[in-house]
């Protein structure tokens, strides 16, 4: 059996080979499918950019679109273009990082505190004191450790 009737009358009339009219139009479909499949993909490309927080109207951002051979995701594109300066760091990682410099700030203090010597009752060595000597040397010993602090 014969696949000829799939192909236009019009072709056999004209003295064509069917064949070679079934291929081109063929060929033309599929020339039809890649650039849909370009476009597609250029678009999609486009959008990922685009959520990345890249501007496309910057000229340097073109280039930089145009160079760029990374990963098509936003996440992956938006920290390529931190580092190209295109895109200003996302707020959400500087308020990541203050919050862990104020974290290590106070286990710093922290660990300080545990370290640091308990604080000396001045008043009761006062009250201790036998004379005016002792008294003197105890003020000069409050006037150097707050000298020291």
């Amino acid at each position: 059996m014969s696949d000829v009737n799939e192909f236009d009358d019009e072709t056999m009339d004209q003295g064509q080979d069917p064949v070679r009219a079934h291929m081109r139009k063929l060929e033309k479909e599929l020339k039809q499918e890649r650039a849909a499949r370009a476009e597609a993909e250029a678009a999609k490309r486009e959008l990922a950019f685009v959520k990345a927080g890249v501007p496309l109207d910057n000229p340097v951002a073109k280039y930089f679109i145009k160079g760029y051979d990374g990963e098509i995701t936003p996440e992956a594109i938006r920290a390529a273009a931190e580092e190209a300066n295109l895109v200003q760091p996302s707020t959400q990682a500087a308020e990541n990082k203050a919050e862990q410099e104020t974290w290590n700030k106070i286990s710093k203090a922290q660990r300080a505190g545990e370290q640091s010597e308990p604080a000396e009752d001045w008043l009761t060595k006062i009250n201790n004191t036998r004379n005016q000597d002792e008294v003197m040397t105890l003020l000069a010993q409050m006037r150097q450790q707050a000298n020291n602090i």
